[in-house]
């Protein structure tokens, strides 16, 4: 116990001390200024490499963890020296704000998985530890210098050895998000994409686009925001879009299996070196997520637009017409609009994390007036596949005369739908014999299943209407055989996702 409490109050100390960082105001410095010198004179600075203070690791496959290899801007030999395949695409990873000064540990991860999924490509990871171990506004302002070391690089290498700007793929974290920003906001021509994993938030939630990631530093900008709980500018992700597609799994907030408790067992069993995982379990599932698009092609998550969270977690939201849903990750179709497109998603709480969304919808009737909040259920699906049984849901409001919507997720792929259950849970103060349980009658449910895009009527199983009363029967529903689901839709969907269409766009 003594040894849980310590790990709990040196976990606060790290917390705090990363929260007082954030709330420090970022000083004007003589780096801000050169920036803004260099956006007025962009020209003289393309050709002068002195300069550059970070380093650029060319990092293989069989030692992904280790730094064998610089590309040196200004020394072209180094290009051949590292076996750099100028036929194959390039993936600059660029990490964030470091505590040790050290590499992270899922940098050897992505680097692993994105060869995995890319065998031949090109795979560089940007060493700013230097400038990323200050205080955290002083690394918050060296991104634009870092990103200018990014942008040099990157015009030096395409004009030594007529590198096609359509091969780049720039992948930051948090302050290395804004990096690749700047980065692509610097280079001659538009890089082809860059991927923000849960950019950070302090320092930039109101600046500038020229300070930032914004849409217009690439041809395409997608962003995973997986931390973005607190007021803006002070929760450790960015809170407001900054691409072409910005995605907020889980609502973007919190991440499954990132609670307190899960985290501080874990700091208690394996040592006070992952103390740090209570602030970055969060911040850190959007690499993972980009790393399980990656590895888990079989197992591809999607998310879908919509116009907040709360609509979202009420099932509204599962449409694929209109590009209104995507894959999550590596895959993502390149969709590019004006205004950045939010989108939404559940997952597990670890990898694959992919889940099967389905809105649920129902009318509830009863012979008396009967009105609760916050009831547990729990539905059973089954399907041709398999079956999930026991889901919990809390039903916010439960009234007579009402239809409910509501979204409800699994990570078993259970198939097409067959009969679903639903059971009211009692209530343990109120369990007496003679009690006499509210019952509401049910006549049919509405599923609409997001990954196929099926729209399917489940009727009572037997007689008119199913019967729900708190602690009692499970209402048992079977598919409506004469209702039509909605074929053309799962077709076009699945031509959508899986067809040619699609792989051109993605290329």
């Amino acid at each position: 116990m003594g040894r849980v409490s310590s790990a709990c109050f040196i976990s606060w100390m790290y917390f705090a001390y990363i929260c007082s960082g954030f709330e420090t105001t970022v000083e004007p410095t003589s780096e801000s200024t050169a920036f803004s010198n260099l956006m007025e004179n962009a020209t003289e600075w393309m050709m002068d490499l002195t300069d550059i203070e970070s380093k650029f690791s060319f990092r293989i496959s069989e030692e992904p963890e280790e730094d064998l290899c610089y590309i040196v801007p200004g020394q072209p030999q180094t290009i051949k020296e590292c076996n750099f395949n100028p036929d194959s695409k390039t993936f600059i990873v660029i990490h964030g704000w470091s505590v040790t000064g050290m590499f992270e540990s899922w940098v050897p991860k992505l680097v692993t998985a994105l060869y995995e999924r890319e065998p031949t490509a090109n795979v560089i990871v940007v060493d700013w530890l230097s400038r990323a171990q200050q205080h955290y506004p002083t690394s918050a302002a060296y991104t634009k210098l870092v990103g200018k070391d990014v942008a040099m690089f990157v015009n030096w290498l395409q004009a030594e050895i007529d590198y096609p700007w359509d091969k780049l793929h720039l992948l930051g974290f948090s302050l290395g998000a804004h990096v690749a920003g700047i980065a692509g906001l610097l280079t001659k021509h538009k890089v082809n994409r860059i991927t923000g994993m849960d950019p950070a938030g302090p320092s930039f939630e109101y600046a500038d686009a020229q300070s930032t990631l914004s849409p217009d530093d690439a041809l395409f900008v997608d962003v995973l925001h997986t931390n973005t709980r607190g007021s803006p500018d002070r929760s450790i992700g960015i809170q407001r879009p900054v691409g072409h597609i910005d995605i907020y799994p889980n609502g973007g907030t919190f991440q499954p299996g990132c609670d307190l408790q899960n985290t501080v067992l874990m700091v208690a069993t394996t040592g006070l070196r992952n103390m740090d995982q209570i602030v970055k379990c969060s911040h850190e599932r959007a690499i993972h997520l980009f790393i399980d698009s990656l590895v888990n092609q079989e197992q591809q998550s999607l998310a879908y637009r919509c116009s907040s969270k709360d609509s979202f977690n009420k099932g509204m939201c599962l449409s694929c017409r209109k590009n209104r849903c995507n894959k999550v990750g590596y895959g993502v179709n390149k969709i590019r609009t004006r205004r950045s497109c939010r989108m939404y998603m559940k997952t597990r709480n670890m990898m694959p994390y992919k889940v099967f969304h389905y809105q649920v919808k129902v009318h509830f009737f009863s012979k008396s007036t009967i009105s609760y909040t916050d009831q547990p259920i729990k539905i059973s699906l089954y399907g041709i596949h398999g079956e999930k049984e026991n889901i919990p849901y809390v039903m916010p409001a439960l009234n007579t005369n009402s239809t409910v919507s509501f979204l409800l997720t699994t990570d078993t792929d259970i198939g097409e739908l067959l009969m679903v259950k639903l059971l009211w849970e009692k209530d343990s103060l109120i369990s007496w014999p003679w009690w006499n349980p509210d019952t509401f009658h049910i006549r049919k449910l509405r599923i609409k299943s997001g990954e196929t895009q099926s729209k399917v009527i489940f009727r009572a199983k037997e007689g008119e209407f199913s019967y729900l009363s708190r602690g009692g029967e499970a209402a048992i529903f079977v598919k409506d055989k004469e209702a039509q689901s909605s074929r053309k839709n799962q077709r076009l969907h699945k031509l959508k996702m899986n067809g040619s269409s699609f792989k051109q766009n993605t290329e």
